[in-house]
């Protein structure tokens, strides 16, 4: 089957976007990733930043990626119970061993473990219209989960939103130089709560949005099958409509001083609620444009740094960890100045992509994903073979 290019382009747009976030919590304690005030004061140029990236980046392209990894559930259903199995079940220990080993802020082992069961209510939907409506239903029990959260909160900061001194101090240390046993162990803790946020809470929102993701699908819409002006009026539509949700949050955010009783559950709300979508309206944007833009070479880049979703996510981070944790530049530039580090890594990751595409049919880590899947589902490559 020949390859969506279009899917590709907005996987792409995904997997670069996501780093407009991860950047922070690469070269910042994990308090800053959600509480531009996490020191206790705030800078303009921070502030400022916060709120750009919170209006049009933050959860929106986490959730796009979610929605096009639900919708790759749909297209691997003809593949069968072992092989998705076998597909999801890797990602999980690839995830598990990513989170503990490089980087706690993995997305892969949340990804795999709800996959695992998302699609089965993919295959066994009725219909498009129950599969969507199943989706948008578990995302506002998530979100619902989420004011309930808050509402039970105490009205005093925990580290994890407004971190002492003396908790800067050991984060910086052990990410730095504090050796590779000191790193797994916090890692492992921070992994511990990562799943018990991902059951109590956050796995409900993944769950619907890969089952939006795969109604898309089905329905014909991720495949372009609407017309350009069906796309660009819902493009516009929702993300307008999810800029208008977000918009109060981020104000009584910044005019309360990002309190931890208001603003560490409560004000996250409407941002989760808008991020979908504008996440599709972005998707939106990209099919009702296609035509105008799919010429340019930088279309074509991002598309194929898209095939290589995988390759590029693991790639990030082994740049960012190396410049931040081996090269000691953690904690040494504000959320601003962290940007800056943004366009030089995406170049790599659109270089690397191109530079391997031209040689190989798939990025490194796709490749040995898929051979790895066939060995552990049993099944021969040649027919699965696309």
């Amino acid at each position: 089957m020949e390859r969506n290019v279009t899917l590709d382009f907005i996987r792409g747009i995904a997997i670069l976007g996501i780093l407009l976030l991860n950047i922070t919590a690469f070269g910042l304690p994990k308090a800053a990733y959600l509480n531009p005030a996490w020191y206790g004061d705030i800078t303009a140029s921070d502030a400022w930043t916060w709120a750009l990236l919170d209006l049009f980046a933050q959860v929106k392209f986490l959730s796009l990626f979610a929605i096009l990894f639900g919708a790759g559930l749909q297209m691997l259903l003809p593949r069968g119970k072992r092989w998705i199995q076998s597909r999801l079940t890797l990602l999980v220990l690839l995830g598990f061993i990513h989170g503990l080993i490089f980087w706690d802020g993995d997305i892969l082992l949340a990804y795999g473990l709800v996959g695992l069961i998302a699609w089965r209510m993919v295959r066994d939907a009725q219909n498009v219209k129950t599969m969507f409506n199943t989706g948008v239903v578990l995302y506002l029990i998530g979100i619902a989960v989420l004011l309930l959260l808050g509402g039970i909160s105490g009205s005093q900061p925990n580290r994890s939103w407004l971190p002492d001194a003396a908790n800067v101090q050991y984060e910086t240390w052990w990410r730095v130089s504090g050796g590779i046993g000191e790193a797994i162990s916090n890692r492992a803790d921070m992994l511990s709560n990562a799943l018990l946020a991902l059951g109590a809470q956050y796995g409900w929102q993944l769950a619907g949005l890969m089952l939006t993701g795969a109604a898309l699908m089905r329905s014909g819409w991720l495949k372009g099958q609407f017309s350009l002006r069906h796309y660009r009026r819902t493009g516009v539509l929702l993300i307008s409509l999810g800029l208008l949700i977000n918009i109060p949050a981020i104000i009584a955010q910044w005019q309360l001083g990002w309190s931890y009783r208001w603003c560490a559950f409560l004000l996250q709300a409407p941002r989760e609620l808008g991020a979908p979508l504008q996440a599709v309206g972005y998707a939106a944007l990209a099919w009702g444009f296609w035509p105008q833009i799919y010429g340019y070479k930088l279309v074509n880049a991002i598309a194929c740094v898209g095939r290589m979703a995988l390759t590029n996510y693991l790639l990030q981070t082994v740049i960012c960890i190396t410049l931040f944790n081996r090269f000691g530049l953690f904690m040494q530039f504000d959320r601003l100045q962290l940007l800056a580090f943004v366009p030089a890594v995406w170049a790599v990751n659109i270089l690397f992509s191109l530079f391997w595409l031209r040689h190989f049919r798939q990025g490194p880590m796709e490749w040995l994903w898929r051979q790895l899947t066939a060995r552990a589902a049993g099944t021969s490559l040649a027919r699965t073979s696309r």
